[in-house]
Parts: structure tokens; C-alpha cells; sequence
């Protein structure tokens, strides 16, 4: 009852939407981009036996607020669990962001991971406060396999230094991301406690007017016991490739 009564509300959510947005044209937006990371790392887990990986997608954006993605990670070389090139997970997301006054942006939505033989969908909900450092704090609830809580947050602050005055169109973006586990059993385990940290870094570079190139590196480390008996402080970097219409 729990997997289809979410999943009613969410198609009712979507229906709306699109209703609303057929009284309007509908203008089309988004990007697509490719990146080659030396592993794939996941709320601090290290997803691809310490290999690297091609980790791609697509997000189309509607006027209305509605944004549909796909992402998608591929083995590059082959370990004790994958093969090389073997696409191990397919990511949908859907996502309707809106404004809450001039100071707080929400967005709720739902992610289906599909991967081998552990497919779960994720509803979650962001609020995000438009001010100095962007704080965001995001609360997901695994609606489809959590046999307990289901719930994991998360909050974040970020933010991106102009760096054009002394190299021409260039960003140095800057992130720190704090997380808390509530017995999303389905996803990360059965425990509640803090769970990890990251640092992030990445500099974008616009080759043009749709075109970046971004160097990114992901520091994290786990905080509570719990935490520290399933995941090791691990790094992660990449170079991504961004192509915006």
C-alpha cells in the first residue's frame, strides 16, 4: 500500500503540471553531459571497487519548473563485481522546483534507481535559501525498499568565485556537505546516526557558449561509528564535459 499510494500521488503531481502547462506553450531547456571519474562514489560509499567509471545524463527543463533526467554510470574496467563496460545503473529523476517568496526555493521529487536486482525509488524534498553560500538542506525518503525510516538528509553550502578577471571565463566553485542517516535501511543502512562529510572543488571552463569543461574532486569521510564500520574516508575527481541548450 505504501509503494502505490506514493506512486499515485506522484503521477497526480505530474499530471498537474503538465494540465497547467498546456494552457502555455511549452519552452524546452536543458543539458547533457559525460564524465570519466576514477571511481564512483555514493553518499561516501565506494560503488565501483576502487575503478573508474564513465558517469553520464541528461536533464530537460519545462518552463512550468518540471525537470525530467536520466543518469547513467558505466564500468571501465573489470573488478571482483563488474565487467568493464558494463552500464551497472540507470538514475530517472523527476523533479518540480518553485519558489517560496524571494528567500526560499523548494523543489520535491522522485528518484527511481535502477540498478541490478536493487531497484528502490527516493521521493525527496529540498529547501534551499537564497542567500550567501546557497544553504540547501535535502530530506529523501526511500518509499520502495526501507523496511524501517527510510530517511536520509542532507545539508549543503556552496559557492563559485568569478575567476574571469585573471583567466577568461573561468568559475572555481566551492562545496561542504554534512549528512544524517535515519534507518534508510533500503539505501544505506539500518542505523541512525551522522553519516558523513564531503569537500568539494571543480572549476568550470566555457570552451563557448554551451560548451564547459570542468575538473571536479570530492573529498569524504564518515562521522559516527555506524558510519565509520561500513564506508573509509575515500576521494573521488573527474573531468566532465557539459553541453547546455
Amino acid at each position: 500500500m505504501k509503494k502505490w499510494s506514493v506512486l499515485l500521488v506522484s503521477v497526480f503531481m505530474l499530471a498537474v503540471g503538465f494540465a497547467s502547462q498546456a494552457q502555455a506553450k511549452i519552452e524546452v531547456e536543458g543539458d547533457v553531459y559525460a564524465g570519466i571519474w576514477d571511481k564512483y562514489m555514493w553518499r561516501g560509499f565506494n560503488l565501483s571497487d576502487s575503478r573508474p567509471t564513465i558517469q553520464a545524463g541528461i536533464d530537460l527543463t519545462l518552463g512550468s519548473g518540471w525537470t525530467l533526467s536520466t543518469w547513467h554510470n558505466w564500468q571501465l574496467t573489470s573488478g571482483p563485481n563488474w565487467n568493464a563496460g558494463e552500464l551497472n545503473e540507470t538514475d530517472v529523476i523527476l523533479t518540480y522546483a518553485f519558489d517560496l517568496g524571494d528567500m526560499i526555493s523548494m523543489s520535491v521529487g522522485d528518484i527511481w534507481y535502477m540498478i541490478e536486482g536493487e531497484d528502490t525509488n527516493e521521493l525527496f524534498v529540498t529547501f534551499t535559501l537564497n542567500t550567501l553560500l546557497s544553504p540547501n538542506l535535502k530530506i529523501s525518503y526511500d518509499w520502495d525498499r526501507a523496511e524501517e525510516d527510510g530517511l536520509f538528509y542532507s545539508f549543503d553550502i556552496s559557492h563559485t568565485f568569478d575567476l574571469g578577471q585573471w583567466v577568461p571565463n573561468t568559475a572555481l566553485n566551492l562545496g561542504a556537505l554534512v549528512s544524517y542517516n535515519q534507518h534508510a535501511d533500503g539505501t544505506v543502512a539500518d542505523y541512525a546516526g551522522w553519516h558523513n562529510y564531503e569537500l568539494s572543488a571543480s572549476i568550470d571552463y566555457a570552451l563557448n557558449d554551451q560548451m564547459t569543461i570542468s575538473p571536479i574532486f570530492i573529498f569524504s569521510s564518515p562521522i559516527s561509528s555506524a558510519a565509520k564500520d561500513l564506508i573509509d574516508t575515500e576521494t573521488a575527481a573527474a573531468l566532465n564535459l557539459t553541453f547546455a541548450f
